[in-house]
């Protein structure tokens, strides 16, 4: 399912006429901006978003619980090993607690907070992504509460993947994984670190919180630095195929941020690898900090290379219109890497290109795609256009937004979500629960509302049937990357490409 190795037709004029007209009596779409197309009402969308991340929510719920058939689950985690490893997040459609996606889920949900303040502020939604950001740490802060030591996973994905039940009544064994100086996970370790790093540059009213997630931070980046070695224990459905160069990159990166010490200057400047590459996702992050680096007038490789042309190399990749486009772009005009879970480079791709569109802007300097200039209203215009696609601006003119648009999604590959609510303590036969909730064709019962899918193929094509997870799965770093680049859109408005 979220396995990187697993994870159109044009509408007629009179069609799209439809369709537009449908969205705006829908109140979802807004009249066209001049020369942006369709403008949603990115407001709504950028709440759902979040409201999908408290779905994704594991442990005792809080009493302003806003996914009223959601309970309390997962509240004997850790118990195998007599710790408490309560909360945390679900990472997509099962139950288990995945350490290397959810820390980046955090991570970027920190990225957010900061880069997109203002926008969240004046939405009225800051308040709830620092709660999404704190869900994550205080989960973080027991699963690190050892020295050289992070439980990094709980829940056995075989097991779980053989019964299909909401988390509240599942009897599938959560089982506990770890790494330790003999099984190291410098990947798991150095992103828990960026996480917490990162969180607490958010949290620095809250003096004595953050100082235990950035004291917490230095010793996992010390740890994933000092005992290197990828940890296997996620796959098939985690496999980091990137090693971990760029998490200890991307950790350095946001610890050097922190704290400005030297000792991480030093690291990024002359110990890190970095590369220029294509993608930015929960398993490659060379992208990520080479944009949080851009403007510091940093170099990677002992000096071989300035941050911002490895930035810019990203972009350069991305866009069509350069001589150095690598991205398969849909003939609907979407980013497509990957069958599973695409959708994920969507967003990542809207969010780094519209937070470095403000990097460029406050340097005063374009990319440079060898001798081509690209504007940073380029960046804007094209991150605009990969979220519109997603909210229903593609060939099939519809949604892939539980819940927003026209024609949005009814039966995502969730559990949760597909599941009726059952009694507690309902005794769950998992032999029977595939034919009972999954095999069904029908909507799902509980609306997982803002969940973005994982989207269509390569193709534009799109199957809104559970049983399609390439499809139809959502997972926590999907959404945790719109909601800054729909901040923008919502507040920034016709004045995003305006303004640059």
């Amino acid at each position: 399912m979220k396995h990187r190795s697993t994870r159109g037709m044009r509408v007629h004029a009179a069609a799209a006429a439809f369709l537009l007209a449908a969205l705006v009596l829908s109140g979802d779409v807004l009249p066209a901006v001049a020369g942006g197309g369709p403008s949603f009402n990115y407001k709504d969308a950028l709440t759902k978003s979040i409201m999908f991340l408290e779905a994704q929510r594991s442990g005792k719920l809080p009493p302003n619980n806003r996914i009223k058939w959601r309970g309390d689950s997962g509240m004997e985690d850790g118990k195998l090993a007599n710790v408490d490893l309560t909360g945390g997040y679900y990472d997509a459609g099962d139950n288990v607690k995945y350490g290397l996606p959810l820390a980046f889920t955090v991570t970027t949900l920190a990225w957010t907070a900061m880069a997109f303040k203002h926008e969240l502020k004046a939405a009225g939604e800051l308040d709830n992504v620092h709660a999404a950001i704190r869900w994550g740490t205080d989960y973080f802060l027991k699963a690190a509460a050892k020295k050289n030591h992070l439980w990094v996973q709980v829940g056995d994905p075989n097991a779980d993947h053989q019964c299909w039940v909401r988390p509240e009544n599942m009897p599938t064994p959560r089982t506990l994984y770890e790494i330790n100086e003999k099984t190291p996970g410098s990947e798991i370790a150095a992103e828990t670190a960026a996480a917490m790093a990162a969180s607490s540059m958010v949290f620095r009213k809250d003096k004595s919180y953050s100082r235990r997630l950035l004291n917490k931070a230095k010793l996992l980046f010390q740890f994933a630095k000092t005992h290197q070695g990828t940890y296997d224990g996620e796959c098939p459905f985690y496999c980091s195929y990137s090693g971990y160069n760029d998490e200890l990159l991307w950790a350095a990166t946001w610890l050097y941020l922190a704290t400005k010490r030297q000792v991480y200057a030093d690291f990024i400047g002359h110990e890190a690898i970095s590369s220029s590459v294509a993608e930015f996702s929960w398993d490659l992050k060379f992208p990520g900090a080479q944009v949080l680096l851009a403007e510091l007038n940093m170099t990677s490789n002992g000096g071989l290379q300035s941050f911002k042309t490895q930035a810019d190399n990203f972009v350069c990749a991305v866009l069509p219109d350069t001589p150095f486009h690598q991205v398969f772009i849909t003939p609907g005009g979407m980013i497509h890497l990957r069958n599973g879970a695409n959708s994920q480079y969507v967003t990542s791709t809207a969010f780094l290109f519209i937070v470095y569109s403000d990097v460029l802007r406050r340097i005063n300097q374009p990319v440079m795609c060898g001798a081509q200039p690209v504007q940073p209203a380029r960046l804007l215009e094209f991150a605009k256009q990969q979220i519109d696609y997603l909210l229903g601006a593609n060939p099939r003119g519809r949604s892939y937004v539980v819940g927003f648009g026209v024609d949005p999604p009814t039966q995502p590959h969730h559990r949760g979500a597909s599941t009726p609510v059952l009694p507690p303590g309902y005794k769950v036969n998992c032999g029977m629960s595939f034919n009972d909730w999954f095999a069904p064709d029908r909507p799902n019962p509980n609306e997982l509302t803002g969940a973005i899918m994982g989207g269509p193929d390569g193709g534009d094509n799109f199957s809104d049937r559970r049983g399609n997870s390439s499809c139809t799965e959502p997972c926590t770093y999907i959404n945790s990357l719109s909601i800054g680049p729909l901040a923008a859109l919502a507040i920034r408005g016709a004045n995003l490409l305006a303004t640059h």
